[in-house]
């Protein structure tokens, strides 16, 4: 059995994913987390009934985007038990993910969305007045920075190809051998199409994947990823019982000169711009496509300061609240990103090992080491660019990667309002915006803007002559929102606390008390954790518990006083350090801590990451990580010790010395406490000079730029939205940098595929309507008459796809199993059989209290077989005069069913066998890696080195070569003497090997 449901994204142009998959067993996994801009609580409704009603068994995480992952931290804070479900995706998915809702919460209060009305309709009820508009816009909390890394560090890292049978969350059905194994999908960092293997169902999960190949990361993994070349589909991918593909971005024109081309268009775009003394905005999301735009850009810098050209006095910058972490997350996971990235990695470091080598690459550094890229994470920074001289005017041009292509948070949107007045400056969109809502977005309302084209359009050329097209503002209006905390006064103050309350009473129904609040990894539900506190009261107090909270639940319209709240009123109530014990039993006898357990499992003591962070990623309470926090602190010369060590608790890395005396230098010592420096910048000048003293007029000027002093609300606050028009005077552009299939890979890779069942999502009505159509004449040799294999549902519509095939269940001899012969294949059994099914009667219509009887049927007449059990003395004539009347009697009777058959496979007779042994062929079971037959050969003293792709050659004479299809091929040599002596020789060993590590199994 396998039901399908999209909770999000099906047929509609928000880039949000989340969708439901049931297995047999009820077995549910929940792939994606995604959220669009209009952060809409009412999307998680579906979601937050599947959490409560605990059926999700496991959550796979696909791509570290908004439309896939935005929704994990509010669910994490504000679902109850949510943090007890187990999370699986790959390692960049997590740390970019981390990253990125970083800085989606520093930058807009929206994220953490505002309190439903009803739940504030309730809470009003107490104090006998309606919520006003006002009242609806109280913000929920957003969730800390320490509590966004103890969520992300919840999740279990996997990398690519590689098995695993995870475990259910607690409550849930068993998984019953489920395997999950997580694929490249291209496009982003560790993009993930996953396989998911349950019983007789293969599910194959692919959205928004990319099968070129790009800068940064490597193409899909369908035909072997990077490197593979293949014609056909990789086995492990191939004939799922049901695929799951995305249709967004079929009706894209598909792009003429691949990605050359695509970034020829991009630079020239810039460098028209930046001619002109012009500044050219990128919106770009902070942890995905953004490092394929910065690592463009940047060797375009590269590249331009050899040969002196017009990006010599252009300025490159790139502006996120959490883009240094994201590059330094990058830095650390070129493994994951294309081969050319390694290589151009290993040969920067040849490089710099060499005394005598090349400068020029060496002044390169790695791929991801920065030299004209200038990384902007503070407010005052971005608007010190902004207003860097009046009118807006610059003497050279610049170039500005921020975040978010949406254009409704970030440091985007500050931009936009700075440079919309220009007609010189440039916005280059990089992907088609999705419509999430009745109220557009920003970025939507450009791109129709570009679509329409009505103030006219310039065009330029290329380097190699191509056009590119620029689409005047025309000087229409553009109203931008900003949306802004404050603190909660009064009347909303007392609503919001009253509010509080009632959800804290029902988290502590839902959870089991203290322990639904508690949020650890390692904490245990409650009600296991204190029923070892009281045994000799304990069943008359537990329903004493249950009804003083429904009793405290009823009142909860009318009033939350301190009696309802307990002994509980010493962590819910500031300012309360005593609480009155005295008469009382049970829970409010001690004080409300729940008991952590050590979690184990087969393997002993789970580890937490988060103990094992290193200094750098940790984080402290003022959002800033470790290092840089202590950076901090010796630059505002605060808290140094005497000897010049650094604050107490703060660990000193081997650069902090250098940097310290550096920023004291430049007169950041003196200053107030909202003086901070750019620690990526200094340490980027310091690696750039090879370690030499950086002179102060070589430090950017943004980087001595004084914070803006804002009120910051950290405690109840409600969301303030203010517009502000702005009229655009700048030029748009589009380059398309989505990095989605095209309709032609779908077309060309569904067939290959050959998937018995296919379930589009993640795309609009038109384009996965058009797409399904193309499926299924694309299917229809594949799929059998009247069947139809293609499906499109609508958000919320569940679709039965299982496979259509039957389970059968047979039962083997004693007698045949006692002469199987097992041979062992890389840690599994197996064995041929030969034999004849036999049928026998169900253990469950055997089992009979009755004496049993068998009825036996001879020509159409049924007579009743005497068993053991009956009696065989004579009877009177009277007597068996009764029984023939009841024995005719009960013939008249309709014939019952026939008994439930269990198919027996028994051995064959002698005849049967050797006529059975001339239709058989032996079979070779298993896999052989080339890579291990390479090993063995060389444990034996033979020589065996790859030459070419797939092929292995021994000894110079022997070539072994692996098909598509797995299939292993010998080939020798031709020769004389003594070389084909030779060559018989390793023919036979290499055989021989071969045979080894394979199972012949036979008639």
């Amino acid at each position: 059995m396998f039901n399908f449901c999209p909770l999000q994204g099906a047929l509609s142009q928000s880039p949000a994913t989340q969708s439901l998959l049931e297995l047999d067993g009820g077995v549910k996994l929940l792939v994606g987390l995604g959220w669009d801009e209009s952060f809409d609580v009412g999307k998680l409704k579906e979601l937050e009934k599947q959490v409560q009603s605990q059926t999700i068994s496991l959550i796979l995480l696909t791509h570290a985007t908004v439309g896939h992952l935005a929704a994990f931290a509010y669910c994490c804070k504000n679902f109850p038990r949510f943090t007890h479900i187990p999370v699986y995706a790959t390692r960049p998915v997590a740390d970019l993910g981390r990253s990125l809702l970083q800085d989606l919460y520093e930058s807009t209060p929206k994220a953490a969305t505002t309190i439903p009305e009803a739940s504030l309709a309730e809470a009003a009820i107490a104090y006998t007045q309606k919520p006003s508009a006002a009242h609806q816009q109280l913000l929920l909390q957003a969730p800390t920075q320490q509590e966004l890394a103890r969520y992300f560090s919840l999740i279990q890292p996997l990398k690519y190809s590689q098995p695993h049978q995870p475990l259910p969350t607690p409550g849930t059905p068993p998984l019953n051998g489920l395997t999950i194994t997580a694929y490249n999908s291209g496009r982003t960092l560790g993009g993930t199409i996953w396989h998911i293997q349950h019983g007789l169902e293969s599910i194959v999960y692919a959205v928004d994947w990319n099968l070129a190949r790009e800068n940064v990361f490597s193409g899909a993994a369908w035909l072997g990823g990077a490197g593979g070349g293949g014609a056909e589909v990789i086995e492990q991918l191939r004939k799922p019982t049901a695929l799951i593909c995305s249709s967004r971005g079929v009706e894209r024109p598909p792009q003429t000169g691949g990605r050359a081309k695509r970034d020829e268009q991009l630079i020239g775009l810039i460098k028209s711009c930046v001619t002109r003394g012009g500044t050219a905005l990128i919106p770009v999301d902070s942890s995905a496509r953004v490092l394929e735009l910065a690592y463009i850009l940047e060797h375009a810098w590269r590249k331009d300061a050899l040969e002196h050209g017009p990006f010599e006095t252009a300025k490159l910058y790139l502006a996120g609240r959490s883009m240094a972490s994201t590059i330094r997350y990058a830095r650390t996971m070129l493994e994951w990103m294309d081969d050319n990235i390694n290589r151009e990695f290993e040969a920067g470091h040849d490089n710099q090992r060499r005394p005598n080598g090349d400068d020029r690459q060496a002044k390169g550094g790695g791929p991801f080491d920065f030299k004209y890229v200038k990384i902007l994470e503070r407010k005052a920074q971005v608007l010190k660019l902004i207003s860097d001289s009046p009118d807006n005017v610059q003497s050279s041009g610049r170039v500005i990667l921020a975040s978010d292509t949406s254009l409704e948070w970030g440091y985007s949107k500050d931009f936009l309002k700075g440079l919309a007045k220009d007609s010189r400056n440039v916005l280059i969109l990089t992907d088609k915006p999705g419509v999430v809502s009745n109220t557009p977005t920003l970025a939507s309302t450009l791109w129709e803007f570009w679509q329409e084209r009505k103030s006219g359009v310039s065009t330029d050329k290329t380097d190699s002559g191509d056009d590119l097209e620029f689409v005047y503002g025309g000087g229409r209006e553009l109203e931008i929102q900003e949306e802004t905390r404050q603190a909660l006064e009064g009347e909303e103050l007392a609503l919001y606390q009253q509010w509080l309350a009632q959800r804290q009473l029902q988290e502590n129904v839902q959870g089991g008390g203290v322990g639904g609040m508690e949020t650890s990894a390692d904490a245990v539900d409650d009600a296991s954790s204190e029923s070892s506190l009281e045994s000799e009261d304990s069943d008359g107090e537990q329903q004493g518990r249950v009804l003083n909270i429904s009793a405290t639940m009823g009142q909860a319209r009318k009033a939350v006083r301190d009696e309802d709240l307990g002994i509980n009123i010493l962590m819910k109530k500031k300012g309360t350090y005593d609480f009155d014990v005295d008469g009382r039993r049970g829970r409010d006898r001690m004080f409300p801590l729940a008991v952590r357990r050590k979690r184990v499992d087969e393997f002993g003591e789970v580890i937490r990451p988060e103990d094992y962070l290193r200094a750098e990623e940790k984080v402290d309470d003022n959002g800033r990580h470790d290092g840089i926090a202590t950076l901090h602190a010796a630059a505002a010369g605060g808290e140094e010790s005497d000897a010049g060590g650094p604050a107490v608790g703060k660990k000193r890395r081997w650069d902090e010395s250098s940097s310290n005396a550096l920023l004291l230098k430049q007169g950041g010592g003196g200053g107030g406490a909202n003086k901070r420096a750019n620690l990526l910048g200094i340490r980027s000048k310091l690696s750039d000079d090879g370690g030499d003293n950086v002179k102060s007029e070589e430090i950017d000027a943004l980087d001595e730029v004084e914070d803006v002093e804002e009120v910051e609300v950290s405690g109840p606050a409600r969301l303030v939205v203010t517009t502000e028009k702005v009229v655009v005077n700048l030029r748009l552009a589009f380059v398309d940098f989505s990095g989605l299939h095209d309709k032609r890979s779908l077309n060309m890779l569904i067939p290959l595929i050959q998937p018995r069942k296919l379930i589009l999502v993640g795309g609009s009505r038109e384009e996965t309507m058009a797409l399904a159509d193309d499926c299924r004449k694309l299917l229809a040799p594949s799929q059998k008459e009247g069947e139809t294999g293609v499906f499109t549902p609508e958000v919320g519509e569940t679709v039965d796809a299982s496979v259509d095939t039957n389970a059968w269940t047979l039962k083997l001899a004693d007698s045949l199993v006692k002469k199987l012969k097992w041979q062992s294949v890389r840690g599994l059994s197996v064995v041929t059989i030969t034999g004849q099914l036999l049928g026998l009667l169900s253990t469950a219509d055997t089992n009979n209290k009755q004496p049993a009887a068998a009825l036996i049927e001879d020509g159409g007449a049924k007579k009743r077989q005497k068993t053991d059990t009956e009696t065989t003395t004579t009877k009177p004539k009277e007597v068996e005069k009764e029984q023939e009347e009841e024995e005719e009697e009960e013939e008249k009777k309709p014939s019952p069913p026939p008994a439930h058959i269990i198919p027996t496979l028994d051995l064959l007779s002698n005849a049967s066998l050797s006529k059975a042994r001339s239709f058989t062929q032996p079979l070779h079971v298993g896999d052989l890696r080339l890579a291990d037959l390479r090993r063995e050969m060389q444990a034996a003293g033979y020589s065996a080195e790859f030459r070419g792709e797939g092929t292995l050659l021994v000894d110079g004479v022997v070539a072994v070569r692996k098909t598509a299809a797995g299939k292993i091929e010998v080939v020798g040599t031709a020769g004389d003497g003594v070389a084909a002596a030779r060559q018989r020789g390793t023919l036979y060993e290499v055989r021989r090997v071969i045979y080894r590590n394979l199972a012949v199994v036979g008639a």
